[in-house]
């Protein structure tokens, strides 16, 4: 009989999480390894997580928040003190050298907001915060970006969650990566607005 896939196995027990008692602990746990290392994002389990228990969905966004920002902050020091011997096996895992390179130069040309495409859009969050040590930039930047990116991914989730129940889990899983770039629109939207107005 063919084994499952080593991906599928770890999406699998990462989701058994939602079921048991500590399954917040591991939401705050997941949301922090894969912000530099682990392969399974923390919003499969938010999302099992929001689905059992809607009302506490922001709760919940806010661990995940807090962990992934936390872990964030982990990958800049690995990509900025130990890049040789940790930070580039884990990008060379995931193939992103390509990946750091454009996001040095969104950095280099937008700032910030380089930043913060980075942290919302579908580029590997881990491959960003480590990138973002190997390149130097600014932390403060960084970590604003981060909180900001990071939040608006995982509360937009817990929102959708909260407001419309369970029948958003599989629409979620289905178009995330259209809603994360939706609401990036949106927001640096709000900016812009905000600035001119």
């Amino acid at each position: 009989m063919r084994r499952p896939h080593v991906f599928r196995r770890l999406y699998d027990w990462t989701i058994s999480w939602a079921h048991h008692p500590a399954g917040v602990y591991a939401l705050f746990l997941l949301a922090f390894a894969e912000s530099s290392f682990f392969p399974v994002p923390p919003d499969v389990l938010l999302i099992a997580l929001c689905v059992g228990a809607p009302a506490k969905s922001f709760r919940f966004a806010l661990i995940c928040t807090v962990g992934s920002v936390l872990g964030g902050m982990a990958g800049y020091a690995i990509g900025y003190w130990g890049y040789e011997a940790i930070g580039q096996p884990i990008v060379q895992a995931y193939h992103g050298e390509p990946v750091m390179e454009k996001i040095k130069l969104w950095y280099d040309e937008y700032g910030f907001w380089g930043n913060l495409a980075a942290a919302v859009t579908p580029i590997p969050y881990k491959v960003f915060t480590i990138a973002s040590g190997v390149f130097k930039f600014d932390f403060l930047q960084f970590l604003v970006a981060s909180v900001v990116g990071r939040g608006l991914r995982f509360f937009v989730v817990g929102g959708l969650i909260y407001r419309f129940g369970p029948r958003m889990k599989l629409l979620i899983e289905k178009y995330f990566d259209l809603f994360a770039i939706v609401g990036m629109v949106l927001l640096i939207g709000g900016f812009v607005l905000l600035k001119y107005l």
